[in-house]
């Protein structure tokens, strides 16, 4: 790490000082480094650690510190001015967009970061529409204005025609490319001129000169305008050529903010520390504190009556425990974003979603890898816990005498998997302890134990991911493993109605079994999931045996049916049926349901479906012919694409399977030049031929 971490002097400043806040973006985009600088500028750390070097102080994993990138989110705080800073750094790659959603998920406020020269990314718009589900407010700030085809008009034209966002800069470049030096503030129309030293500590204000003077009013003329349009008091003043206040500005464009009406824009260039001191002041002067925010809301679980939790020490503690990570030195820490009231070292809290009490041993304040110890929590806090042994991702924790349930965490499902066993019967043990801690701390990986192969399957985000995984069995558990070739997660579903029968008897000595239903099979919504609904009247099958059904059929379909993938996006009903009052039992029942989803699934014209990636390759523009025709090879179906300096960015939909090992395709078909991105869109059906290899296989 770059520096040893300061710790908090104080830190129960007042709720109104306090700001959550996370750094998103796609890929690359300049997450850690700007991270680095926001901690180095506010003296949070003495030194500036690079990402290249591995000595940045959010990236501590091995693994983050070799490939320079981020893998998992890190929480550190820090101060500027009088206002406390909690800061979470999150991963940019795809393959760990769990650490992204369930960050966004407890914050209050983002910086989206976008690359100057590529503006809009593909991992751009996801992180931004997980912002938006969240309903996070956010300023934007345009980095790398140093680098070779940087333009900010062109990134603030691609954020409103990809994103549709509602942008309002505050401030605009002094230079672009090698002559970028600095910012002019549109608010107090001052040049910010890096000029002093070369980590940027020291820098120049002055009046706009007269080159960006023409350019600097007809911008600030325009965030004026916009600005105005938030307020009816602001907007009169406008139409009638009145002086607006620098005051009733900034106040209505950081409610206009919090509303998620405007997004204030910034630009720099991070890594050669210019432009970091705007965003701080815009962080406090636009992001909300959790006093700006509308109270939590959560539910009763025995009513379902809605129930509020205002950010203060006095109401009830509520709070949400959003990540569980393993440590080598304290066991497990379980992350929690305390909404209301104080959580306690060494006192008891109510889990609602386990139904559970659970002890909070310790309490920490997490610095990135560094742990200061905490008394209690409070409202507006991010802690870490020890100590918690059942709860996990998504779960409230709650004061036992009012209890809440907040909303939970959604995540994705994963679209790859990989066979592993253990390269020795010494490590058999030690792997599957492994697996369920990495499991308990990442939703998105799962561990399966397939009975007929005798094969543990282990399924996540991507290859890099899985790869990871794997890694860190070797260097954290110390177990040796082997694995086998990536495999995709295929899915099955039906594209028609049909009925099915089951009836199981089966008669010997003594009593008999009886299970006999029928029921009706049709098609929902891709991503609608899997429905059961109870349609029996008059009593003809008894209220009891039917949860019995619906595990026939659950369990039936998880296993597949027609290739052996796991069957979604199908509403089941079970209508009829009959039962003998001496021999009908619920295994009868759960066997009847068994053979009756069979019998419906092969009359309901069965699919197979396969995971497709969204695509963006880019290449220099003399490969592109040879690029789009290797995609078009790999049944990928072209969306368009941009050109940019001497590259050109293409746009596809791609089927996961096709591209296994693209990075090293990419490689040789651009000299070492080309680069890729994808992330998983949406299930589609297979081509027929396909689907019948995948039956033939699996049955065969």
């Amino acid at each position: 790490m770059a520096e040893q971490i300061k710790l908090t002097k104080n830190r129960d400043v007042p709720m109104d000082k306090v700001r959550n806040i996370g750094i998103i973006a796609h890929i690359d985009g300049g997450k850690t480094t700007t991270t680095e600088r926001i901690l180095f500028y506010t003296g949070k750390i003495h030194k500036i650690g690079s990402v290249d070097e591995g000595s940045t102080t959010t990236d501590s994993m091995v693994q983050e510190k070799e490939r320079g990138i981020t893998i998992q989110s890190a929480c550190i705080t820090t101060f500027w001015k009088d206002y406390r800073l909690n800061i979470i750094d999150t991963p940019g790659h795809v393959d760990f967009t769990a650490e992204v959603e369930r960050s966004l998920r407890v914050l209050d406020g983002a910086i989206m970061i976008f690359d100057a020269n590529a503006g809009v990314q593909a991992q751009s718009e996801t992180v931004w529409r997980q912002a938006d589900k969240y309903g996070v407010p956010r300023i934007a700030f345009v980095n790398k204005m140093d680098k070779i085809g940087a333009s900010f008009q062109g990134t603030l034209d691609s954020i409103t025609e990809k994103l549709h966002a509602p942008i309002c800069p505050v401030v605009i470049p002094v230079g672009e490319e090698h002559d970028h030096i600095g910012v002019v503030d549109l608010m107090n129309m001052e040049m910010i001129v890096y000029d002093k030293d070369e980590e940027g500590l020291e820098f120049t204000r002055k009046p706009v000169t007269d080159e960006y003077k023409d350019k600097a009013l007809k911008a600030r003329a325009l965030m004026v305008e916009r600005i105005a349009g938030e307020d009816e008091v602001l907007m009169e003043k406008f139409l009638n050529d009145q002086e607006i206040s620098i005051p009733e500005l900034k106040a209505t464009l950081r409610k206009a903010t919090i509303d998620r009406k405007l997004f204030p824009v910034y630009c720099g260039a991070a890594w050669r520390n210019k432009g970091i001191h705007p965003i701080l002041d815009g962080i406090v002067d636009y992001l909300p504190s959790p006093l700006d925010l509308p109270p939590i809301e959560g539910y009763d679980p025995e009513t379902n009556d809605v129930i509020t939790r205002k950010p203060i020490k006095t109401e009830p503690l509520s709070a949400l425990l959003f990540k569980v990570q393993s440590d080598p030195h304290v066991g497990t820490l379980s992350y929690v974003r305390v909404y209301s009231g104080t959580l306690k070292a060494g006192t008891e809290v109510y889990n609602t979603t386990k139904q559970k009490s659970e002890r909070i041993g310790r309490l920490l304040l997490m610095h990135a890898d560094k742990r200061e110890g905490l008394e209690e929590g409070f409202a507006g806090e991010i802690v870490a816990c020890i100590g918690l042994k059942e709860s996990t991702t998504g779960d409230t924790l709650c004061d036992a005498n009012n209890i809440i349930s907040l909303s939970p965490i959604q995540f994705a499902e994963p679209v790859i998997s990989l066979s592993i066993e253990p390269a020795t019967a010494d490590d058999q043990e030690k792997m599957g302890a492994a697996l369920n801690r990495l499991a308990v701390e990442d939703p998105t990986f799962r561990v399966t134990y397939n009975q007929e192969t005798g094969q543990t399957i282990i399924a996540g985000m991507g290859e890099l991911y899985l790869e990871i995984i794997v890694d860190r069995l070797k260097r954290e558990f110390g177990v040796n493993v082997k694995t086998g070739s990536p495999q995709v997660a295929y899915r099955e579903t039906i594209s028609a109605k049909a009925d099915g029968e089951g009836k199981y008897i089966h008669q010997s000595g003594g009593h008999g079994q009886y299970g006999h239903c029928k029921i009706h099979v049709e098609p929902k919504g891709r991503g609608e999931g899997y429905e059961f609904i109870n349609g029996v009247k008059g009593g003809a099958i008894p209220a009891n045996f039917i949860p019995a059904i619906e595990k026939g059929v659950k369990e039936t379909l998880q296993k597949g049916i027609i290739a052996g993938f796991p069957a979604t996006d199908i509403k089941v009903t079970v209508y009829d049926g009959t039962y003998h009052e001496v021999d009908s039992s619920e295994m009868a029942f759960k066997l009847a349901g068994n053979y009756a989803i069979k019998d419906a699934f092969a009359a309901a014209k069965p699919l197979i479906l396969e995971p497709i990636m969204k695509f963006e390759v880019n290449t220099p523009s003399e490969f592109l012919g040879s690029v789009i025709g290797d995609l078009s090879s790999r049944r990928g179906q072209i969306n368009g694409t941009e050109d940019s300096h001497g590259f050109t960015t293409i746009h596809a939909f791609v089927p996961l399977e096709a591209i296994g090992g693209y990075a090293t395709v990419i490689r040789s078909l651009t000299q070492g030049r080309g680069s890729f991105y994808m992330e998983p869109c949406r299930y589609d059906p297979v081509p027929r031929d396909i689907q019948e290899k995948l039956t033939t296989k699996t049955n065969g």
